[in-house]
């Protein structure tokens, strides 16, 4: 372990200096960083940083300056308020790859060794300007010999190797905070490291967002209001994916959809019932649904991409979940204490007394509202904040 520290010591000092400019230096110190990497006295580093801002501003900040792994990372978090605390999700959520494009003259290079022929052939024709670009990887639309338009996402060179040397050094890190922080040790941070790191190296083999995309089409086969782009296997490998180009506005686009005739209503009934059939028919859920993620067609029906990131609910999880809506709407105090004790996101010790008094007052924010107007992510939040205080 101190052989691979030394070897990439200057990332890690990086860490440390992040992590010391944004008033995390007491967890520098208490890691042993401070000496081993000659470190100026925490003081001077924070002095003034802490003013005015949460630990989860604080946290994002150190995020985006550290770069596209960690972003991911954070975004990946972002979607799991079962491992995060409620205050600090709502930071990680405003998360965004701000990164340039990488040269066209790499896509080429990328897409003619991957599918082993040259664009030309390949392809019809072929957008130099991406549609889009990210921490990962960036999306081009093309258009293949038969006259399909695609959009083809090509993998960022190089990325795979510094996401593996970032992810080394954070499970190191943790380990070594669970022997020296017992917050650390009580939330079991290498755990939830891991379980972040695994989600990070599914994403960068693009093989597996394939799948996820076929296996999420076939939930909704017998569905009309949804629809999934096809994939194209003769032009997808671990690093470059092709995937059916649809046509249609963002779901973020409210003026647009209404001035094209769409009723935002009849949208977020059907973006509702999409999400409720698969948490608790199928426990396989976008992971990553944000507006940029879910188009409308001209049609009304809505298209999602972007399968990367999914989630999956074990059969006991949904149990849990569905008794937990189902109480919130019936304002049953003792059905949602079950609920979230079912779900193991009630902490040790907690003074119960306390917590039911909290929980009737959160119930009044859900009595009466209709089953497709409840957020799930926004309930579980709700929970998870009152479960902490």
């Amino acid at each position: 372990m101190i052989g691979k520290r030394m070897r990439h010591i200057g990332r890690y000092h990086e860490i440390a200096v992040s992590l010391l400019r944004h008033g995390f230096g007491m967890i520098v110190d208490e890691l042993g960083f401070s000496s081993f990497l000659s470190l100026p006295p925490r003081w001077r580093a924070e002095q003034g940083k802490k003013e005015g801002k949460t630990v989860g501003e604080r946290l994002r900040l150190v995020l985006e300056e550290l770069g596209p792994t960690f972003v991911k990372l954070g975004q990946i978090a972002s979607t799991r308020p079962d491992l995060i605390p409620a205050p600090i999700i709502s930071e990680l959520e405003k998360l965004q790859d701000q990164v340039p494009p990488f040269p066209f003259a790499d896509v080429r290079r990328r897409v003619e060794t991957e599918l082993g022929g040259s664009l030309e052939t390949l392809f019809r024709s072929f957008d130099e300007t991406p549609l889009a670009a990210a921490s990962l990887g960036q999306v081009h639309r093309a258009v293949l010999p038969s006259g399909q338009a695609v959009a083809v996402k090509v993998q960022r060179p190089h990325i795979a190797a510094r996401v593996e040397t970032d992810l080394e050094i954070l499970q190191d890190l943790a380990v070594l905070a669970e022997r020296r922080l017992d917050w650390a040790a009580t939330y079991q941070l290498s755990e939830i490291v891991d379980e972040l790191a695994r989600s990070l190296r599914q994403e960068l083999d693009y093989t597996v967002e394939a799948r996820h995309a076929e296996r999420f089409a076939q939930q909704f086969a017998d569905d009309s209001s949804v629809y999934v782009p096809k994939v194209f296997w003769d032009y997808t490998t671990k690093t470059v994916l092709t995937m059916e180009y649809v046509e249609g506005m963002k779901l973020g686009e409210l003026e647009r959809l209404k001035a094209n005739g769409h009723s935002l209503k009849t949208i977020a009934e059907r973006l509702a019932e999409a999400t409720f059939k698969q948490m608790f028919e199928h426990g396989f859920f976008h992971g990553d649904p944000h507006p940029g993620n879910v188009f409308v067609l001209d049609d009304g029906t809505l298209s999602f991409i972007d399968f990367g990131l999914m989630g999956r609910l074990r059969p006991h999880v949904k149990h849990h979940l569905s008794s937990l809506i189902i109480a919130l709407m019936r304002q049953n105090t003792d059905g949602v204490l079950g609920a979230i004790y079912g779900l193991g996101i009630v902490p040790d010790g907690v003074d119960e007394g306390k917590l039911r008094d909290d929980l009737d007052e959160l119930r009044e924010k859900y009595y009466g509202v209709p089953l497709g107007e409840i957020s799930l992510g926004e309930a579980v939040e709700d929970l998870l904040s009152v479960a902490f205080r």
